[in-house]
């Protein structure tokens, strides 16, 4: 199974928990008298099953993204963790650029004037940039994750 199959299986998984815990939760309780559409019991030994098949899962995916080169200088656990932080600035600032380009209408001169405190041209900058390395980053990871077997 190749490092790219596993995060597919790794997100089936994790959508088959969630649904496993609605069907739970429309089961627990029923009207007196009532039987539940599913067995909640037989549901919970399903969920818990899938718990430990993913588990086990998310073992080997970080235990191989610990020990696979990304390049000279990294592993791909540490192309993760950069990518990943490239994402959470370029949300940030765009988010500051987002509220810093809001106009705020005046409709007197008695009004107060509201003004931009940041460079809203030159932060929508650092998104772009930031979007093309995340990108760039993100493509080579994936190549990879098609190249390499799951241990």
């Amino acid at each position: 199974m190749k490092l790219a199959e596993a995060l597919i299986t790794r997100a089936d998984y994790q959508k088959r928990i969630e649904q496993l815990k609605m069907r739970i939760s429309n089961n627990v309780k029923i009207q007196e008298g009532e039987q539940p559409a599913e067995d909640p019991n037989v549901l919970l030994t399903e969920l818990n099953d899938v718990l430990k098949e993913l588990t086990s899962l998310i073992q080997r995916i970080n235990r191989m993204n610990c020990s696979v080169a990304f390049d000279d200088t990294r592993t791909l656990a540490d192309a993760l963790t950069e990518r990943d932080q490239l994402w959470e600035k370029r949300l940030v600032l765009s988010k500051v650029a987002e509220q810093a380009s809001v106009r705020t209408d005046r409709y007197s001169r008695a009004e107060i004037k509201v003004i931009s405190s940041v460079d809203v041209v030159g932060i929508q900058k650092q998104v772009d940039q930031l979007s093309k390395e995340f990108r760039e980053l993100d493509t080579k990871i994936q190549g990879l994750n098609w190249s390499v077997d799951l241990l």
